[in-house]
């Protein structure tokens, strides 16, 4: 495996990684999909709003997915990246040296929660994220908004969309007036005062206590987490150039400004749902082989430039 030299190293087996793999593996490339084995989606029962996958275990996809790439001899290796060096040598951690010819990075993102005690246990089951993806599920129930973050008043104006019984937790957060305004015309009421932890009974979100001891009824709670790339030293190791959140650079395809470097998923867009991961990571293959055709052409041509112009 050292000594092979694949057209592409494809960092990650999520749904942008393995979608990619697919598309490669099908245009008869030589690929490598190497994965540490943390998806994001992992803590999360189900997979919704995925055409034809709607409510499948995020496992599952990935089981058949990795079992597709497979079928059309795509290599997949068990490990962490720990760099890329010029020339695209890429090194695991345990001291396996893949080499390549292009590079997609496919790592998915870190979500940055709150430290307030309950959140990591219930994220992903009754403390979640996106509305579009789990909204239905809590439709009509008692739900909060934990404002902990710039932005967090917009989620709770989307959040109203499933439940007419939305509350805001202000918490640690001032809210302008304007965003008070909102809230109160559609009917969320704004709760004050510092959130203490969530409150569980029976393996079940029951409320949020605040600091100072009140109770606040909830079986769900949405919150919006901060993110920064998975791991980004891989792209700045690269010279990706990224933009002021960390994430890389990169036009319609996931081409980052590095030649050669591709990326794509939640390592771009940490908002894409999985059907849209699934489709950059297939975009971003398209491209790959399309340029690895012009290397290969220009390889093989034995007409120079020179003599074509001279001609």
């Amino acid at each position: 495996m050292q000594s092979q030299i694949y057209d592409v190293v494809v960092v990650g087996a999520g749904a942008a990684g393995l979608s990619a793999a697919l598309v490669l593996g099908r245009a008869r490339r030589r690929i490598a999909v190497v994965d540490a084995g943390e998806p994001r989606n992992a803590p999360a029962a189900r997979m919704q709003g995925f055409l034809s996958r709607d409510g499948m275990a995020p496992d599952e996809l990935l089981a058949a997915g990795r079992a597709e790439v497979a079928g059309y001899g795509v290599d997949l290796i068990g490990g962490r990246v720990a760099g890329i060096d010029t020339g695209f040598s890429v090194r695991l951690s345990d001291g396996r040296v893949l080499k390549a010819r292009r590079i997609l990075v496919a790592t998915g993102v870190r979500d940055e929660l709150p430290d307030i005690p309950g959140v990591r246990e219930r994220w992903g089951r009754d403390l979640l994220h996106c509305p579009y993806c789990h909204g239905w599920e809590v439709r009509d129930q008692p739900l909060g908004v934990l404002g902990t973050r710039p932005g967090s008043v917009e989620h709770a104006l989307l959040v109203r969309q499933w439940s007419h019984d939305v509350v805001y937790f202000a918490h640690t957060g001032a809210l302008a007036d304007a965003e008070r305004t909102r809230l109160e015309a559609v009917g969320i009421p704004v709760v004050p005062g510092e959130v203490a932890r969530l409150v569980v009974e029976d393996d079940r979100l029951a409320g949020v206590e605040l600091a100072d001891g009140r109770v606040v009824a909830r079986s769900a709670v949405f919150i919006r987490p901060g993110n920064t790339p998975h791991p980004g030293d891989l792209l700045a190791g690269l010279d990706c150039a990224v933009d002021a959140a960390g994430f890389p650079v990169v036009d319609a395809t996931g081409r980052t400004t590095a030649v050669g470097v591709w990326a794509a998923g939640n390592a771009v867009d940490p908002r894409a749902q999985v059907i849209i991961s699934a489709g950059a990571g297939s975009a971003a293959a398209i491209a790959i082989n399309a340029d690895l055709v012009h290397e290969d052409v220009a390889a093989a041509s034995p007409v120079s430039s020179a003599a074509i112009e001279g001609a």
